[in-house]
């Protein structure tokens, strides 16, 4: 099976390139290669490659930075998975898409299920439904990954954030409004491979699915579990939201329900505090 995979330096994708299955060809395209602000060269990468399946792994992530430049972050995010997904039903072929717990409004306190209602806060949460909703309307087999709160080893996230500020600081101020699943890249490239091998084999099941790690928890006890196993001396303090004010509203409540995924796939829910284990232990490597 060969797959194409938009996204080559992302978190996602770097852990796509690792794990891929002994017998798939993967693909996978850069910027310089497939630039999401062109959509219809990226359709165009489909068609002329000929793959048996496809996925994005690209995206524009920069939540605050999207508010005033929502123009190029609905392109990347709207525009160009809509372009893929149509060429993909062309070719016949099935897509295979990440998309966020941002297109929820964060209320309540339940985890949110797939068929929920939507209501994006913010420019990154709007343009990342208009995909899923460019990718529903097309005739293309497809899966759309929604997940939350991603770290690993690679680029720039919360775990990493955390461990730079402990080396200078011994204490610091930490939401502890706001409750997620943290999501290491590494499972979620391995979930996406068990999905694009269970269309190979003729049990892709097409839809809108939701993964995330668990336990759900707030960020200040994320904050305390990642100094907690990495033996960092930081004292956490808990603060409202309120009082961390940034240019994108953050989604209160990113509690996401994976049954359907276990359902229609067998993929439950990974232990975030294992995958925090082994990003701690890669960064220690990198760092000998």
């Amino acid at each position: 099976m060969k797959v194409l995979v938009f996204g080559k330096t992302g978190q996602v994708a770097t852990e796509l390139a690792r794990r891929v299955p002994d017998d798939v060809e993967a693909v996978l395209l850069g910027r310089d290669a497939a630039d999401l602000t062109a959509p219809a060269k990226c359709a165009a990468e489909i068609t002329a490659r000929k793959p048996d399946l496809v996925i994005n792994a690209a995206a524009y992530t920069a939540v605050d930075k999207a508010e005033e430049d929502e123009h190029t972050a609905r392109v990347v995010n709207g525009e160009a998975p809509a372009a893929m997904a149509s060429a993909c039903a062309e070719a016949g072929i099935p897509f295979l898409h990440i998309s966020t717990d941002y297109v929820f409004d964060g209320t309540g306190e339940t985890p949110r299920a797939v068929d929920a209602a939507t209501g994006p806060l913010g420019a990154y949460g709007r343009t990342k439904l208009e995909g899923e909703q460019g990718i529903q309307n097309t005739n293309a087999a497809f899966a759309i990954l929604r997940t939350s709160w991603v770290f690993s080893a690679h680029g720039g996230n919360f775990v990493k954030t955390m461990l730079r500020l402990s080396e200078t600081r011994d204490k610091l101020t930490i939401v502890a409004d706001q409750v997620g699943g943290p999501t290491e890249a590494g499972d979620i490239a391995a979930a996406l491979w068990a999905m694009a091998l269970a269309f190979r084999a003729g049990k892709g099941v097409t839809g809108t699915y939701h993964f995330s790690g668990a336990p759900d928890v707030n960020w200040a006890d994320f904050a305390r579990e990642i100094f907690a196993r990495a033996g960092r001396t930081v004292e956490v303090e808990n603060i409202p939201t309120s009082a961390y004010p940034t240019p994108a509203k953050r989604p209160a409540n990113s509690r996401l329900d994976c049954s359907d995924l276990a359902r229609d796939y067998g993929i439950s829910r990974p232990d975030w505090r294992a995958a925090l284990d082994r990003v701690l232990q890669e960064l220690e490597r990198v760092k000998a």
